[in-house]
């Protein structure tokens, strides 16, 4: 028995698709993962989804879809989370290429169906921002998802689309998202958790940190990108919601715009007339302010100091806790120190780590 899911954005979705597969199918299972690699500025410094060209070592599945086992290497200056999770996971990680539009996802998506025949196909979307008509004035990432919903709706097979923690993503808050939500799946529970455990530990992605940490029970308020958003951490957090594929594609409007397209730059230009941006133009703006800072000191005495500053401010806007990313952000360091940051503050203050979240109260309100 072979099942498909497809993780609708780019970084974490890929490892909630794993907690997914567990909870749903068990332990045993080896879903097929068919996913973007598109990570954050602090793991990927170029702009943008990577595609088939940016790697070495993948494994070829069928005509136009690609595998990226633990041996495959992005290309320099490139980075992806991929090769890490195929080596941590037991799933295929099946690469999601959008460079020729809808049409190639949509392509790519029929080769491996008929090449799995999958007892089950599960459209998996962490956040809930996949149901946005495109003009919230607090959405900052609708087109991968609104491509991948295009391309999972041309598909001849039944897909069944879930959005698991709604308003996680700080984009849709979750008061906007209620009405839409159908049938709960499933909640997930810490011991859903167990399979990426690992995987939490290093992986940048704040969504689905914040799906597993709600799972294992945190609730408080978490500040995360580098906007600094808000997000509550509720018991709402954990639960997967059935949602009509349908309905999901009527309330898109970028979707339903891009269905006929075969290059992302047609993708992009639809996101600016719709959205009035592109997150890839966003990135490439903020990958050109980042080479420009000087590269900055990982003093432990100065972090510090910066962190108790912080802490103060964030208590008084009601926050409760924050993640290893939006701390690597505040305290103006780079993403290879991400990981040093992480070492220093749990080696300095174990009390506040909650896996895998940095609690900055004593107490969560």
């Amino acid at each position: 028995m072979t099942r498909l899911i497809v993780a609708a954005g780019g970084g974490g979705d890929a490892v909630a698709a794993a907690m997914l597969d567990a909870a749903l199918y068990g332990d045993e299972d080896r879903a097929v993962i068919f996913t973007y690699a598109w990570d954050r500025l602090l793991i990927d410094p170029v702009p943008g989804p990577r595609g088939a060209r940016d790697f070495t070592g993948l494994e070829q599945l069928t005509l136009s879809v690609s595998a990226v086992p633990a041996e495959a290497r992005p290309i320099a200056p490139a980075g992806s989370t991929l090769p890490r999770l195929a080596a941590e996971l037991p799933h295929t990680f099946a690469l999601l290429d959008p460079h020729q539009g809808v049409e190639g996802v949509t392509r790519q998506l029929e080769e491996l169906v008929s090449l799995l025949e999958p007892e089950s196909i599960d459209l998996l979307d962490v956040g809930g921002d996949i149901l946005a008509r495109g003009d919230e004035p607090t959405l900052k990432s609708p087109l991968a998802d609104a491509l991948v919903l295009a391309a999972c709706c041309q598909v001849n097979a039944p897909i069944r689309l879930l959005v698991a923690g709604p308003g996680l993503d700080g984009e849709l808050p979750l008061d906007d998202l209620r009405d839409l939500l159908g049938p709960v799946v499933h909640t997930f529970t810490a011991k859903d958790t167990e399979s990426v455990s690992s995987v939490l530990e290093w992986h940048p992605s704040e969504a689905t940190g914040m799906l597993a940490a709600t799972a294992r029970g945190v609730r408080g308020t978490c500040e995360v990108r580098d906007a600094g958003l808000p997000v509550a951490l509720t018991d709402e957090g954990p639960v997967i919601h059935e949602v009509d594929i349908d309905d999901a594609l009527s309330r898109n409007q970028l979707a339903r715009a891009i269905m006929t397209t075969i290059d992302l730059s047609e993708v992009e230009t639809h996101s600016r007339e719709i959205c009035g941006y592109s997150e890839i133009d966003y990135e490439r703006n903020k990958a050109a302010w980042l080479s420009e800072q000087p590269p900055s000191e990982l003093d432990p005495e100065a972090i510090l100091s910066k962190l108790d500053n912080f802490k103060t401010e964030a208590r008084s806007r009601g926050i409760t806790h924050t993640t290893f990313r939006h701390l690597t952000e505040v305290l103006n360091l780079n993403g290879h120190q991400r990981k040093d940051l992480r070492t220093l503050l749990i080696n300095s203050h174990p009390e506040q780590y909650e896996a895998p979240l940095w609690r900055i109260t004593t107490r969560p309100e």
